[in-house]
């Protein structure tokens, strides 16, 4: 049960061996990139297309003109998303243009509501995650871990959802336990983890509670050492998933021996 063979993700009907996604973004290079994907081997990688382009490679990104060689060298799926979209308008070009340049029908849909926080645009996501089922994408939405919201996002034809636990970049961890434990109980469909983990201890965490997998970048991209902080969350991310599976113990109010008593000392029955 320590092995994802026997137990892997499923999203759309296609199977990953790994329950981490990772972000290609603010990493210091791309040696260090490349050397973070090889140690975390994760299921996919997530790129903007505001940040390359066929034939541009990513000028404005972190990464120079070699990012696109890079993604393709690697072999890892790519997971297109719409970063910086603030209209469902903008969502749909942005997403078909994404299908055209990776020749995937994957996106990860970000509608963003709110510049400070980078919290979604929940009166309108479920709007542009509709349209774009309809268009034929396979639509993994980034979004708060409101219960409805995601019950929505379902109803329109998600397969899967992907709540926040904190505002993105913030590496503050799940700031709302309940909310995130609730919907993890409610819905059946896959649910990852994306934005706000910021230690190996937190994707540990979510995935103890039943949640399919993570997707990080700024935890990795930003540490000291991003290939062996890539490899500790792909360790603890399997970790959790291997607790959730044995099943853990229930908590106790009071404390328990965890000594078997045999018998009684004779001395304990003198006068």
């Amino acid at each position: 049960m320590n092995t994802t063979h026997d137990d892997p993700l499923v999203l759309y009907g296609e199977t990953f061996q790994s329950r981490l996604l990772l972000g290609t973004a603010r990493y210091p290079s791309p040696d260090l990139l490349e050397a973070a994907v090889k140690r975390a081997r994760p299921a996919m990688l997530t790129a903007s297309l505001r940040r390359q382009t066929a034939n541009q490679g990513s000028g404005n990104s972190e990464l120079g003109n070699g990012f696109w060689e890079l993604l393709r060298r690697l072999g890892v799926p790519v997971l297109p998303n719409t970063a910086g979209c603030h209209s469902v308008q903008e969502v749909v070009a942005t997403a078909q243009m994404a299908r055209e340049l990776f020749d995937t029908p994957w996106i990860k849909l970000e509608l963003i509501g709110d510049d400070y926080t980078l919290q979604p645009d929940t009166l309108n996501l479920v709007d542009a995650a509709s349209q774009l089922i309809r268009d034929g994408f396979k639509v993994l939405p980034y979004c708060t871990e409101d219960l409805v919201l995601c019950q929505r996002l379902v109803d329109v034809g998600c397969q899967a959802v992907m709540p926040w636990a904190a505002p993105i970049g913030t590496g503050r961890g799940p700031v709302n336990p309940y909310a995130l434990q609730v919907l993890r109980d409610r819905l059946k469909v896959p649910m990852l983890v994306d934005a706000g983990l910021g230690l190996p201890s937190h994707a540990c965490q979510v995935m103890e509670w039943g949640y399919d997998g993570v997707l990080l970048n700024t935890a990795v991209a930003l540490a000291q050492d991003p290939v062996a902080m890539a490899g500790a969350f792909a360790d603890a991310v399997r970790a959790g998933r291997t607790a959730h599976r044995a099943g853990a113990m229930a908590a106790q109010d009071a404390a328990q021996p965890s000594t078997p008593v045999l018998g009684t000392p004779f001395w304990h029955h003198a006068p």
